[in-house]
C-alpha cells in the first residue's frame, strides 16, 4: 500500500517489481483507490509528471467520474466474483467499517501462465537496407543480439506473455526464417507462414491471414522490447478500441530559440525548448472489424488502416510503451541492442 503523497514513479517501479499490474493507494490504512498499470499508462497520455503524488493521479480519475469500486469484507466468493465480471475489472478492494482496508479480492483470470486470447503476427519480409552489409545475406530479424536471432526473442517473449498461435509474414530470404523456426514446436508456439510474392505493407498482409474473428497483435520484426502485452490488451479491451496503436515518448531538444508568432507579432520566445512526442512504435492490437477496411492483396499501410478508421469514426487508441524499447533500424540501432541485453536491459521472459 502507497501512502497519497509517495511518488507515482516509486510506485511504478513498486507494481513492476511485484508484477502485480496494480497498487493501491491507502491514507493511514483507510482506502482511497486501486491504480492500475493502465492509470499510469493514460497518466503519461495527459502528461502528469511522474514525480507527482498517487494523490494527484486517483484525483484525475475521480474527474473522470472513474470512482474506485469496492466490497464490503464480508462479500462471498460468488458475490466478489459477480462484480468482478460485471465491472470488468481484475482487482476489487474489501473493506471494512469506517473504510478500512481488509484485503484485495484478483480475478484468477489474471494469474500467471493464462494464455492470451489473440493471434500474433510478426512482419519478418523486409530487406533491412539501412543495416547492409550485415542483410546482405541474413534477414534482419535473423540478426543475432547477444547471440540469439531477434525473432527468436521476439517469439519468446510472445509465448511468455501466454500467446500461442504466430503468424510470420515473410519475403525477403524468407527460407532461412522458415529453416530455423519450422513449425515453431521447439519454441512454444503454433507457427504458419504467410510469403509475400509483393511487399503489402505493414497492413496489407493481414488481408492473408486466416482467423478472421480474432483480434490480431501486430508487430514489426526489428523491434526490442520488454513491453507487456498483457497490458496492453487490457487498455484496448478498457477503450473498447477498433485499434491500438503503442507509441513511445520521444523528446527532441530544438539548438535555438523557438519564436512562436501571430502574424507579424511575437508573442513569446523560448530558449532551446524540448519538445516532447510520441511516436508510432510498431505494435498494433487489431479488432476483426478494423481488418475489414484493408484491401486484399494491395500495399496498404498501418497509417492508411488508422487513418480509414478514423475517417469511419471508429475507436483508435494510443497505447504508451512505459519499458524498454528499441527499433533496430540503423547500425547504431544494432550495437546498442547488442550491449542493452548484454546489460540486462531486455529481459527476455517479458512481455506478459
Amino acid at each position: 500500500m502507497f501512502e497519497p503523497l509517495f511518488p507515482i514513479r516509486d510506485a511504478i517501479e513498486e507494481m513492476d517489481r511485484q508484477a502485480s499490474g496494480f497498487v493501491v493507494i491507502a491514507d493511514g490504512g483507510r482506502f482511497v483507490d486501486v491504480i492500475t498499470d493502465g492509470d499510469f499508462r493514460r497518466a503519461m497520455l495527459a502528461n502528469i509528471h511522474m514525480d507527482s503524488p498517487m494523490a494527484h493521479l486517483a484525483a484525475q480519475k475521480h474527474k473522470l467520474h472513474r470512482e474506485p469500486i469496492t466490497a464490503p469484507h464480508t462479500a462471498t466468493e460468488s458475490e466478489i466474483l459477480d462484480i468482478l465480471i460485471t465491472h470488468e475489472i481484475k482487482q476489487l478492494p474489501l473493506l471494512g467499517p469506517e473504510g478500512w482496508l481488509d484485503a484485495i479480492a484478483i480475478h484468477a483470470a489474471t494469474e500467471k501462465g493464462t494464455e492470451l486470447p489473440v493471434r500474433a503476427v510478426v512482419m519478418a519480409g523486409g530487406f533491412g537496407t539501412r543495416l547492409r552489409p550485415l542483410t546482405a545475406i541474413t534477414p534482419k530479424p535473423m540478426l543475432n543480439v547477444d547471440g540469439k536471432p531477434l525473432l527468436e526473442r521476439i517469439i519468446g517473449q510472445l509465448h511468455s506473455a501466454g500467446i500461442r498461435r504466430v503468424n510470420v509474414t515473410t519475403h525477403h530470404q524468407a527460407d532461412k526464417i522458415v529453416e530455423h523456426f519450422g513449425s515453431g514446436d521447439a519454441f512454444g508456439v503454433e507457427l504458419e507462414y504467410v510469403n509475400e510474392e509483393e511487399p503489402l505493407g505493414t497492413a496489407g498482409s493481414l488481408s492473408l491471414i486466416d482467423g478472421a474473428d480474432e483480434t490480431v497483435l501486430v508487430m514489426n520484426g526489428d523491434i526490442l522490447t520488454n513491453m507487456d502485452f498483457g497490458a496492453m490488451l487490457d487498455f484496448h479491451r478498457a477503450h473498447r478500441a477498433a485499434l491500438t496503436v503503442a507509441v513511445r515518448q520521444y523528446d527532441v531538444e530544438v539548438p535555438y530559440g523557438v519564436v512562436e508568432c501571430d502574424g507579424a507579432k511575437v508573442r513569446k520566445l523560448r530558449e532551446k525548448p524540448n519538445m516532447s512526442f510520441f511516436i508510432n512504435a510498431g505494435i498494433y492490437l487489431v479488432e476483426p472489424g478494423a481488418r475489414e477496411l484493408i484491401p486484399e492483396r494491395k500495399h496498404f499501410d498501418m497509417t492508411d488502416l488508422i487513418e480509414a478508421l478514423i475517417s469511419s469514426g471508429k475507436e483508435v487508441i494510443s497505447f504508451p510503451i512505459r519499458e524498454y524499447w528499441l527499433d533496430i533500424g540503423q547500425h547504431e540501432d544494432y550495437l546498442r541492442a547488442q550491449s542493452d541485453t548484454r546489460d540486462g536491459k531486455v529481459d527476455s521472459n517479458r512481455g506478459g
